[in-house]
């Protein structure tokens, strides 16, 4: 399923916001799209990422950020000893499974951040070493660290994927739209 922000959001920072997030979350979603799990969870490289396992990590990612600016844990509590099952598929978990939970906390993000009174309004931030030194951010910081974050990751997609079967970007979103690329 593909999530689009309607035309007429886009016209506020709200819209644009959550528009380049939704962009981003798009390249993340075809990174898999006609892929198998065994393919999904595959490490074409020496690296430890798979396309699955950077579908889980970045709704995960996505849904901690929102549940701690509504002042609510994590989903998941991650720590040194569970860290690296945020990057791979554990149990029964799918890349079905997965695209359906991000769908979700998509959802949930562009409401929550629509209904903030303004992205200025800030949140306190736990005492760790990963997170920015100040110990508040903004809602608007974090909609740009959700860019940030996910972009990251959607560029190592495009990298394993093509690693994969030689798919493009342009190619899957060719394919998304059930056209041709060149």
């Amino acid at each position: 399923m593909v999530t689009h922000v309607p035309a007429e959001a886009h016209g506020d920072e709200r819209g644009a916001l959550l528009s380049f997030i939704a962009e981003q979350r798009g390249g993340i979603r075809r990174s898999v799209l006609g892929l198998t799990d065994q393919q999904a969870t595959s490490r074409p490289s020496a690296s430890e990422l798979s396309l699955a396992g950077l579908l889980k990590h970045v709704a995960e990612v996505e849904q901690g950020w929102i549940a701690r600016a509504k002042g609510e844990s994590p989903a998941v509590h991650r720590d040194e000893t569970n860290w690296h099952e945020c990057f791979q598929l554990t149990g029964d978990e799918t890349v079905e499974s997965c695209l359906a939970y991000y769908e979700k906390v998509a959802a949930e993000t562009e409401a929550f951040i629509r209904s903030v009174p303004s992205l200025d309004d800030t949140f306190a931030l736990p005492d760790q070493p990963w997170f920015p030194p100040e110990g508040r951010v903004s809602m608007r910081w974090v909609c740009l660290h959700l860019i940030r974050e996910t972009a990251r990751h959607a560029g190592h997609a495009d990298i394993i994927r093509e690693s994969l079967d030689g798919a493009t970007a342009f190619e899957l979103v060719a394919k998304e739209q059930g056209t041709s690329w060149g």
